[in-house]
């Protein structure tokens, strides 16, 4: 994912404020998803969704207005219903890490409301990630 810190992502204090940093983890997180094949189309049709249950942040250097940012992601652990994956948040200008975060994701039947196992082809497109990194 890339994007840009606009002014109205900043804080009293002249920084990217929390919250956006969290929003934009989530956008790279829909990328992530898309690459796996949990794209809007398959969980609309499935009447799927996915539901965060754990997120860690670490902050490492502040961003401002204008800074360019790239997330890239790694998959970390696929199980029957649920993954585990982290995402590197960089300045794209200096490469220079500006936060990290892991999260903890299930797979959802969203008729029944309940954690439900990925499909197949999901679950394939993770090992072969799994077995790149």
């Amino acid at each position: 994912y890339k994007g840009t810190v606009y002014p109205w992502h900043c804080d009293e204090m002249g920084h990217m404020n929390v919250m956006w940093y969290v929003g934009k983890f989530d956008e790279g997180t829909r990328h992530f998803f898309h690459a796996l094949g949990l794209t809007p189309m398959f969980l609309r049709a499935n009447d799927r969704g996915m539901a965060a249950v754990e997120q860690v942040i670490e902050y490492k250097r502040e961003l401002l207005a204008g800074d360019i940012v790239a997330i890239y992601s790694v998959l970390h652990e696929m199980k029957d219903k649920v993954i585990r994956f982290a995402h590197e948040m960089r300045k794209a200008d200096t490469d220079e890490v500006a936060a990290l975060t892991t999260l903890t994701a299930v797979h959802l039947d969203k008729a029944a409301r309940r954690a439900c196992s990925f499909p197949e082809s999901v679950r394939k497109k993770g090992a072969a990630l799994l077995a790149s990194s």
